[in-house]
């Protein structure tokens, strides 16, 4: 099977001469780098700059934007709303002045407890909405630290009061104790929160439940808002060999792994190992050796194989992913639409290809709690938002990170290498009343691509370390 090939599609998105235009709103901000393209009927907005690497975002109940500065903390931003895709910041308030928080935030349901994360520890803090303030810090999760893989993602249920998830990645690219489940690194793990008393505090690698372990550097979590399913997605390993042979430019794939429940209903995969350091999922078979029976997606091993490393081991003892995509991407976060039938999934980008490939947002069907596409597809991805020209990258072009919905259905997006966020608004967006006096707004970039889907059913072409 080839490697997926967006050259066509990147093409027209760039031929496409997308429009910056200030519309309704009074002023702009412009990147620094060649305007992103878009898919057909959809909108991106550039409405904040010069954050210091903004990763994980969410809003709280006061309409606020929280946004986790890598090495900064976490920053409030009131936006003033002109309707629709206008938007632009208010103001600017330090929330959490701490260097060494770097990626992980979460909000309790009625928006009075906020949490966030460094390389090692958990917090949670009393939180005001209304005043921005924050107050009483409490230690929640310990026993964290490791180098390389520092991001601490967290997820918190809403379909189980009080479950905590954190995911925890490898200390090297290919870390050999995290083979060990007893290393608790290279997992995902669940954590009711109701045990704590006010003063306790929970051990990682002894305490909570493996979601699934195995797992390189899953960044992004998800739980599906129908089913209550949880996902990830996968940064698997870099300058991969097989027999010798280097297969790493467009080999192992990267992950969309499914983990189960987190209410009872029984999954065999959860708690299961998931391959990582010793297997790994194919992606262009025809540059794996040996490669027998291999499809995309299938689990392979690497290193010398013998009775306990093998790709039978491989094939029917490690969770196969649910999806595949292309090598390297490095998708960071994945948050799901309210009817659940499709999730947004950012890529981050690739360092570790001769052909930069990535640097993009996309989308993948859902339908009853699972993918639409088969597990061995290849046309899954849907582009959204993308660079127009990926050899630029990762210098000269935007790199998403974290996602967050608004209530009126807008998407957030941040880029934390320009320091920025976007919104992305949908056809099916719902517009937003405006604000009665918006105080600064936002350049729009409007793509209409209408060979765009054309493209894709002819060529058949859907196809680091703070990651």
């Amino acid at each position: 099977m080839a490697p997926i090939n967006f050259a066509i599609c990147a093409a027209l998105f760039a031929a496409s001469a997308i429009a910056q235009s200030s519309s309704s709103c009074s002023a702009t901000l412009t990147a620094s780098y060649p305007t992103p393209s878009l898919a057909a009927g959809y909108t991106a907005t550039l409405v904040a700059n010069n954050l210091t690497r903004p990763r994980s975002i969410h809003f709280d109940s006061a309409g606020k934007l929280l946004v986790v500065e890598a090495g900064r903390g976490i920053t409030a931003l009131t936006l003033t709303d002109g309707g629709g895709s206008c938007l632009s910041v208010a103001t600017r308030q330090s929330i959490v002045a701490d260097t060494n928080l770097n990626h992980g935030i979460e909000l309790s349901p009625d928006g009075k407890t906020l949490y966030g994360s460094t390389s090692d520890v958990v917090y949670s803090w009393v939180y005001d909405s209304a005043a921005g303030t924050t107050s009483n810090r409490r230690t929640l999760v310990t026993g964290m630290q490791n180098s390389d893989h520092t991001t601490r993602t967290l997820l918190l249920s809403r379909k189980v009061n009080g479950t905590l998830l954190v995911s925890r990645g490898s200390t090297s690219n290919n870390d050999p104790g995290a083979a060990d489940i007893n290393s608790a690194r290279s997992q995902i793990r669940s954590f009711d929160l109701n045990d704590l008393s006010d003063t306790s505090s929970l051990d990682f690698a002894s305490t909570g439940t493996i979601l699934g372990w195995g797992l390189r550097n899953s960044v992004g979590v998800a739980e599906d808002p129908n089913t209550g399913g949880i996902f990830s997605v996968e940064n698997s390993v870099d300058n991969l060999e097989r027999n010798g042979q280097d297969v790493h430019e467009n080999n192992p794939g990267e992950e969309l792994n499914f983990h189960g429940f987190l209410n009872g209903t029984r999954y065999s995969g959860q708690g299961q190992n998931y391959g990582y350091p010793t297997c790994f999922a194919a992606w262009n078979v025809s540059e794996i050796p040996d490669n027998g029976a291999l499809q995309v997606g299938s689990q392979f091993a690497i290193g010398t194989q013998n009775s306990s490393v093998n790709d039978d081991i491989c094939a029917n003892d490690r969770i196969a992913p649910r999806l595949t995509f292309p090598a390297h991407w490095a998708p960071l976060d994945i948050k799901f639409n309210t009817k659940g039938d499709t999730a947004w999934i950012t890529s981050h980008g690739s360092w570790n290809r001769d052909a930069p490939d990535g640097y993009l947002l996309f989308t993948v069907g859902f339908s009853n709690g699972m993918p639409t596409a088969a597990a061995n597809s290849t046309t899954a991805v849907i582009p959204i938002m993308r660079n127009q020209d990926n050899s630029r990258c990762p210098d000269d072009c935007f790199r998403p990170v974290g996602l967050a919905w608004d209530s009126t259905g807008r998407l957030f997006m941040t880029s934390d290498s320009t320091g920025e966020i976007y919104v992305v608004t949908t056809p099916a967006t719902p517009p937003a009343s405006p604000s009665p006096s918006p105080t600064r707004s936002a350049a729009v970039i409007r793509a209409r691509l209408g060979l765009w889907l054309f493209v894709f059913a002819v060529t058949g072409a859907l196809g680091n370390v703070l990651v």
